[in-house]
Parts: C-alpha cells; sequence; structure tokens
C-alpha cells in the first residue's frame, strides 16, 4: 500500500517592500478581523498560500498603491467590475472593502442599478443579491 504524501507548506514570498505594503492595503480595506479569516479558511492552503502571497505584492502592493485614485475609488471600481464580469465571489469582497471604504449600501446600490442600462438586468440582480447578503452579514459583524 503507497503511503499518502504529507502536503507540503509552500515556501512565502520573500516579504518585499511591495509585499509588506500591500499586507497593509489589505487589511486597511478589509478589515483585519476579515483578512485574518481570509488568510486561515482561504489561504491555509499551500497552493492558495502562493496565490494570497502573490496576489498581496503585485495586486495589493503594487496596484492598491498606485498614485491618482484613492481607496475608495478603487473599490467601487472594483464593485463595477465584478459586476460587469459576473465575479460574484469576488463582488462580495470588494462591497466589504467599498462598505469599509465609505461608501453607503444606498450609493452601492445606486452604482449597481445604473449598470442595468448598460449590462443588463440579470447581472445587476445578482449583484444586488450579493451586496444584501454583504450588507447583512456587515450588520451582524457591528
Amino acid at each position: 500500500m503507497a503511503k499518502a504524501k504529507a502536503k507540503k507548506a509552500a515556501k512565502p514570498v520573500a516579504r518585499s517592500a511591495n509585499y509588506e505594503l500591500g499586507t497593509k492595503i489589505r487589511g486597511k480595506l478589509m478589515g483585519p478581523a476579515f483578512a485574518a479569516k481570509m488568510n486561515a479558511d482561504v489561504y491555509g492552503d499551500p497552493m492558495m498560500q502562493k496565490f494570497g502571497d502573490y496576489a498581496r505584492e503585485a495586486v495589493f502592493g503594487m496596484l492598491w498603491s498606485r498614485p491618482g485614485l484613492d481607496l475608495k475609488t478603487r473599490a467601487l471600481i472594483c464593485v463595477i467590475s465584478d459586476t460587469a464580469q459576473a465575479r460574484w465571489p469576488e463582488l462580495a469582497i470588494h462591497l466589504r472593502m467599498a462598505r469599509i471604504q465609505g461608501w453607503t449600501e444606498d450609493e452601492l446600490s445606486e452604482a449597481l442599478l445604473h449598470l442595468s442600462g448598460y449590462i443588463g438586468l440579470p447581472s445587476v440582480r445578482e449583484g444586488m443579491l450579493v451586496a444584501k447578503e454583504v450588507f447583512e452579514a456587515l450588520h451582524e459583524e457591528g
């Protein structure tokens, strides 16, 4: 009988300045408790850890930190992009970020509704259902 191979832990990416900056920005966008929960639930797996390390360094550390737009505007861009592309799990994350950055539930629902003339009602309906769930979860969290 073959022995089951133990999972090897992924080697973490070198802690570059962009990685450290990305960690800080990601925590600010998601809230520290949610970021820690995502680290444990999603990025605890060695394969997903590699993805998380890359996203932290390249996306949060390099892209989100660029000059020219504030974090609040960048979060809204992600909400719109996710809805237009039907990326529902990502939309939930970005709606949370948008709320934390100061967008109100009314502003976000209006932004989603505005999309109906451009991307169609089915995607907007789904986006609003995702928003409803995220907003309810945020209310429960306090």
